[in-house]
């Protein structure tokens, strides 16, 4: 049970210290309580957010310099921003392009998948059901045609579920609605965020059924990674699992990587949690 030092980590969830926190809008244009009012939606959930590195007139460097503290080797980054446009440009052995959809408007963002799959080599997708507006459950025809977009370019979807942290709606995203999609969709790589809360044991259960159903641990302090998906990973579901951390919208590298040699795992799984398992799903090599 040995942390590695020596393993070039990727991280499928880590962004960029932006001027400000605006780019949280979406959430709290939905909100209706006085969370609407915080710098984070969720900052309620999470001790020590790293919310000092905002603001900075270079946050890319900022994101690199915690990489390089921490040994995380290459980041998936959404690359609709200004910023993340430059960090793929001027960076592109450490990032990577995931962008994310909301599937109320199915063709435009159909078309944007592709656009991107071009300009950028996209390496995935990302939906927030509970985020959209209006909100889109997981097995939503809406988001059936995305499905199939995925499938047809043969890159991931990485969907939050499990209760949100934003304080909306969850049914959304109950883990339930996964077990239709992936029926429907057997070749779809489908990877769960933000920890399948309270429904991680089902969670797991689905990841013995369906092969290309994955967990990663995005939004998640290590020493609150769920057990049962501690013990699935230290025994059948090896290559199921993948590290992702949540920098900087509610967790330093410093907390992440602190916390995360208590982590039970065994010495075999370390390997595919913090790199392979992610390098084979967005085909890093």
């Amino acid at each position: 049970m040995t942390f590695p030092t020596d393993i070039g980590i990727i991280d499928t969830m880590i962004g960029f210290p932006a001027r400000d926190f605006s780019t949280y809008d979406f959430i709290r244009r939905q909100l209706k309580d006085d969370s609407a009012e915080f710098d984070f939606p969720v900052e309620y959930m999470f001790k020590g957010v790293p919310k000092e590195l905002y603001g900075t007139e270079n946050p890319i460097d900022v994101t690199l310099h915690e990489m390089d503290r921490f040994g995380v080797e290459i980041g998936l980054v959404g690359c609709e921003s200004e910023v993340g446009r430059q960090a793929l440009r001027d960076h592109p052995d450490r990032f990577v392009a995931s962008c994310s959809v909301d599937p109320n408007d199915i063709m435009g963002e159909i078309r944007k998948v592709k656009r991107l799959s071009e300009e950028v080599d996209l390496r995935a997708v990302s939906v927030f059901p509970a985020g959209c507006n209006p909100q889109v459950p997981i097995d939503s025809p809406l988001l059936y045609p995305i499905y199939a977009t995925c499938c047809e370019l043969d890159i991931p979807v990485f969907v939050c579920a499990g209760v949100p942290g934003p304080r909306l709606p969850f049914s959304p995203q109950h883990v339930e609605r996964i077990d239709r999609v992936m029926y429907d969709f057997p070749e779809l790589v489908f990877v769960t965020r933000h920890g399948c809360e309270p429904w991680e044991e089902l969670a797991v259960k689905l990841m013995l059924k369906w092969p290309g159903l994955h967990y990663s641990t995005s939004a998640f302090a290590p020493r609150h990674y769920p057990t049962a998906v501690v013990d699935y990973a230290n025994t059948r579901g090896a290559d199921k699992v993948l590290y992702a951390g949540y920098f900087p919208m509610g967790l330093s590298l410093e907390r992440i990587m602190t916390e995360l040699p208590g982590v039970p795992f065994r010495d075999e799984v370390w390997p595919k949690f913090l790199r392979h398992n992610a390098a084979r799903i967005l085909k890093l090599g």
